[in-house]
Parts: C-alpha cells; sequence; structure tokens
C-alpha cells in the first residue's frame, strides 16, 4: 500500500507541474484557422480546454460564493451613471471573447489600479483603473485582459492543479500523523488553494495578454492603448511604489509584457485603417467620478471636524482639461474617436 500511495502521488505531481499551458511566445507567425492566432474565430474556439475539475456550472457557483466573500470587505460604487457605462464597455468585450459564462460587472470604490474576475465571470473594476486611464481604449484593454482570464479558465485550471497537489500530498501528511510537520504541510496547503483564484502564472498573464488584445481589437478598439497604459503604469509604479497591489506579483514584467503586445499587435491582428479610441461618454463618466470622490473627501473631512480637502495644482489642471475634453463631446455623448493608424 505504501509503494502504490508514493507512485500514485509522484504521477499526480508530475501531472501538475507539466500541465501545458499556451504562450503567447510560442504562436506560429503563420495564422492557423480554429487557433488561438485566429481572430476571426473568436468565440468558437477552444480556449480554456484542458485539465478542468470544474464543471461551468460548479465554476459559477464558486464565482458566487467567492464575490460574496469581495463585497463584505469592499465598497462598491453605487453611482448609476458609471455602473452602467462600466458594464457596457464590459459586456461589449465580453460578446467579442471567447468566454462560456456571462458576466457580472461591478466598480470598487478604491484608488488603486486593480482589476480582477473571478471564475465564473464576477468581474470588479476599482475606479482607480478609471481615473488613470486617459482613454476609453485603456480602460477596454484592461477589462479585456481579465476577461480573456475568465475565458481561459485559468481559475478553475490554476485550482485544479492545487488540488491534484494536494491529494498527492495526501500520503506524506499520513506517514507523519500528529506530528508538527504534518500539520504544517496540511495548512500551507489549505492557505495556499484560495490564492489560486486570483493569482496566476507568467505563462497565464502572457495568454490573457495576448487573447485580450485580440478581445479588444475584435470589439473595435485600439489595441495600442493596452501597451499605452501599461508603460504608464510602469511609470506610475517607479514614481509612487505601491500603485500596483502585491497580488500581481506574479506578472511579467511589463517591459516584456510590451514587447509581446507589440508584436502580436503586428503580427497576428490584421491592420484596420481606423480604431475606436476613446468617447465623450468616457470623459463624463470620468469627470463624474472625480466630481464625487473629492464630494465625498469634503465631507469625510467635514464630518471629522477637519477643513475641506484641497486639490494639488496638477490635480486642478488635470480636472480642467477633462471637463473641456467633456463639453466638446456633449454634441453626442456616445459618439468614438476614431484614430486612423499611422
Amino acid at each position: 500500500m505504501k509503494r502504490s500511495s508514493a507512485g500514485l502521488a509522484a504521477f499526480l505531481l508530475a501531472i501538475a507541474m507539466s500541465a501545458p499551458t499556451a504562450l503567447a511566445q510560442q504562436q506560429p507567425d503563420k495564422v492557423k484557422s480554429g487557433t488561438e492566432s485566429d481572430v476571426s474565430a473568436v468565440g468558437n474556439r477552444k480556449v480554456g480546454h484542458g485539465w478542468d475539475m470544474y464543471s461551468i456550472q460548479r465554476e459559477i457557483a464558486l464565482g458566487k460564493q467567492l464575490s460574496q466573500e469581495v463585497e463584505k470587505t469592499s465598497k462598491l460604487v453605487n453611482d448609476p451613471v458609471i455602473v452602467a457605462y462600466v458594464n457596457k464597455v464590459g459586456q461589449n468585450l465580453v460578446r467579442n471573447s471567447d468566454a462560456q459564462v456571462p458576466f457580472t460587472i461591478k466598480v470598487i470604490d478604491d484608488e488603486h489600479i486593480n482589476a480582477f474576475a473571478l471564475p465564473g465571470g464576477f468581474f470588479y473594476v476599482n475606479t482607480g483603473v478609471i481615473l488613470h486611464a486617459d482613454e476609453e481604449a485603456e480602460l477596454a484593454g484592461v477589462m479585456a485582459h481579465e476577461i480573456a482570464h475568465v475565458a481561459a479558465r485559468h481559475a478553475t485550471r490554476n485550482a485544479t492543479k492545487g488540488n491534484i497537489i494536494q491529494i498527492a500530498s495526501i500520503p506524506l501528511i499520513m506517514a507523519l500523523p500528529g506530528t508538527m510537520v504534518g500539520y504544517g504541510i496540511y495548512e500551507g496547503l489549505n492557505l495556499a488553494i484560495p490564492m489560486t483564484y486570483l493569482k496566476f502564472t507568467r505563462d497565464a498573464e502572457r495568454e490573457a495578454d495576448y487573447l485580450g488584445l485580440q478581445y479588444m481589437y475584435k470589439a473595435g478598439y485600439d489595441p495600442n492603448a493596452f501597451v499605452a497604459f501599461f508603460e504608464k503604469v510602469e511609470a506610475e509604479e517607479k514614481k509612487q511604489p505601491g500603485t500596483i497591489p502585491k497580488i500581481f506579483d506574479s506578472h511579467p514584467p511589463t517591459p516584456d509584457r510590451v514587447v509581446a503586445a507589440q508584436k502580436e499587435i503586428s503580427t497576428i491582428l490584421p491592420a484596420r485603417p481606423e480604431y475606436i479610441v476613446t468617447t465623450s461618454e468616457f470623459d463624463q463618466v470620468k469627470q463624474r467620478l472625480i466630481r464625487l470622490e473629492s464630494g465625498e473627501k469634503i465631507q469625510e473631512a467635514r464630518d471629522g471636524g477637519g477643513r475641506p480637502s484641497l486639490q494639488t495644482k496638477a490635480e486642478q489642471k488635470q480636472a480642467k482639461s477633462q471637463q473641456q475634453q467633456g463639453q466638446q463631446g456633449q454634441g453626442d455623448d456616445n459618439a468614438p474617436v476614431l484614430k486612423r493608424r499611422p
């Protein structure tokens, strides 16, 4: 029995460690029909297929359970205009993706540049993403990346690997009954498994970049906005360390992601004469969010007996610029700004 258990453990661990992951760098230059490189086949490709112990129904149930935990500790934005706009952008990307689950999209009041999608399509966007984006296409790029994680089923596939490792470790735990070593291994495994729903490997991040670019392209957005936003994030992180949550430590270095994205844009995304860059609706929603958050800060200062907070010159300049952009686009709230590829 001992030999059999040890053999099973080795077998399961070997499979878990060797499970294949699609990498952007491994995609062939020549697009093959129906593969992850075939943008025309988005929605009809075998994305997210592989060894997965979770059915779609179980994945949705799991995501719903996790979303309830997220919302217990998060402050959601309830402004109907902001929520409806972010949902509209997200649902348009979902329709142009390989996702097989419906999406529930909500906005979290948090200044950090962060967005995450739980298993089953429960998707959260921080206000920090909207405030740091200069164009709708940049917001769309961040959202498309997270939608790609769900389409590729990264969370449940990672959880499947975790379950396999946990099962494979049972013989080791059983061999050390009642000892602190055995208990420590057990506790370590239980603490590690939940993180698989939010923290992905670098390979998974590359695949999400690869697919996300296709989704935003398919929805009509300029894929170069994805590159622009991550270059901005890199600069922001250097200027103010901690802007990006620690949970993203597993992401590939930003320069590598930029190079890979540029390569994909030039090799597998057919050039278009025009792309959607932004809309006046984005400018108005961003301005609305700035006013909403400024009002809350002033109210908080008053409630605390302090003086209202004042904007810095840089913040005043940014707000004035955004207000002017919004006024220029008031003729048609939903009119996209088209950009020709040089």
